[in-house]
């Protein structure tokens, strides 16, 4: 297969993050383009196959088959017919389109998709007199229609499901939890500089609900690459079938290089049944015995070390309630709407002030890195934020803050000074 130019999604604010990584993953010879919304990446069926295997960033990776301008659905049905579909699918196989579209003058983007899946079968039934079939749930040819005001793109999408679904987390999961993103922990992680090196100390989060942000701090201390233990939508495609022993060797060289963790991580949460959980989150990810859990209040919960990083999305809810208190079930939407400090002193506003005290008191010389959507965060905890990095949970905005913590004080500490 030719070099094209692949195109890397990610979540809004990590373009900048997703360029860097996609440059540690390739080399400093990888060439492509920074856009909103993601990155350009010039790059074979190989390079497509490692950047799913390697990128923590990456949302999908989309090979792109036809570009074009269009004014109307069946402009989008000339388009596809472009495109050489029996070198992607046979008519035993199956596709699913998913389109997406900003500011389209189409009035229904279901039309749009259907003409684009016209457009696919009469190519194949042309050729060889049999149609291949929908399959909404795990098509063997995932594509992707893109549509801007005034052209559309149509890509392949390689990766299949999501790459923030790293095959660990268990489809059952827990009763009311609505855990962090991996491709969002992993942002977090990138933004505050840590990699899981010696150098950069160990990582404490105190609120560890899942286990994701521990659970991907730990993988990267450990070079485990994020795709190694599920599967890609290329590897039914068919242009990659010739390829299917170079993609067995890219797996057990990723496999090879990975070694006991460089940097310690610590977790935990004050709720057993969270800790727990984790715990068992960690264990399908490979990396139990590269985190040292404890169940512990966050508030009383000693430094494992003299400095160090600390890296989470704060608890609210029961999740912030001392060990033994009990309290009503909350579903996700009403724990958002309780995540902000209560301007009347309620308990999740006590929480981050006691939070910021403990801190001072026992963590001098430790960074602080907290993900909210309060932008008053700062007030709350009575900290002056070193920096604040825009990041979105899904639809929700919200900041990474910094604090750097000095003893006794919430004065940041001259630049000079500051850990990097």
């Amino acid at each position: 297969m030719s070099s094209v130019a692949l195109f890397l999604p990610c979540a809004a604010c990590t373009e900048e993050l997703l360029a860097d990584e996609v440059l540690r993953i390739l080399g400093p010879q990888a060439s492509g383009e920074m856009l909103r919304g993601g990155v350009t990446v010039d790059g074979d069926a190989t390079t497509a196959m490692r950047l799913n295997l390697e990128s923590r960033l990456a949302q999908r990776v989309l090979w792109p088959l036809a570009h074009g301008p269009y004014e109307t659905e069946h402009d989008l049905y000339a388009l596809a017919r472009t495109v050489p579909w029996t070198d992607w699918i046979t008519p035993a196989q199956t596709f699913r389109i998913d389109t997406t579209a900003q500011r389209s003058p189409l009035q229904s983007l279901n039309f749009a998709t259907l003409r684009v899946k016209d457009a696919v079968c009469d190519v194949v039934r042309d050729a060889v007199g049999e149609r291949p079939s929908i399959d909404t749930r795990r098509p063997d040819l995932p594509l992707s229609l893109h549509l801007t005001p005034t052209h559309a793109t149509l890509y392949a999408d390689t990766s299949g499901e999501a790459l923030f679904k790293r095959g660990w987390r268990d489809a059952q999961g827990l009763k009311g939890e609505a855990p962090l993103k991996e491709t969002l922990a992993a942002a977090m992680l990138a933004a505050a500089g840590w990699q899981g090196r010696a150098e950069d100390g160990p990582l404490l989060d105190p609120c560890c609900g899942a286990g994701t942000i521990a659970i991907e701090a730990a993988q990267i201390a450990c070079g485990i690459a994020p795709g190694l233990q599920r599967r890609f939508a290329f590897e039914r495609m068919l242009p990659f079938r010739p390829l299917q022993h170079a993609w067995v060797q890219m797996k057990d060289a990723a496999r090879a290089r990975q070694h006991a963790p460089a940097v310690d991580v610590f977790a935990g949460d004050v709720s057993f049944r969270m800790t727990d959980f984790a715990e068992h989150n960690a264990k399908r990810a490979g990396v139990d015995h590269a985190i040292q859990f404890k169940t512990a209040d966050a508030l009383q919960r000693m430094p494992p070390a003299d400095t160090g990083v600390l890296m989470l999305n704060p608890p609210y809810g029961e999740r912030i309630a001392p060990k033994g208190a009990r309290g009503e079930q909350r579903g996700p939407r009403q724990a958002r709407e309780d995540f902000a400090p209560a301007a009347d002193g309620g308990d999740t506003g006590a929480f981050f002030s006691q939070l910021a005290a403990h801190w001072k008191r026992h963590y001098p010389g430790w960074t602080a890195w907290l993900l909210s959507p309060d932008m008053k965060l700062p007030q709350a905890l009575r900290l002056k934020e070193a920096r604040r990095v825009p990041l979105w949970n899904g639809p929700i905005e919200c900041r990474l803050f910094r604090f750097d913590l000095v003893a006794g004080s919430a004065r940041v500490q001259p630049a000079g000074d500051q850990p990097a």
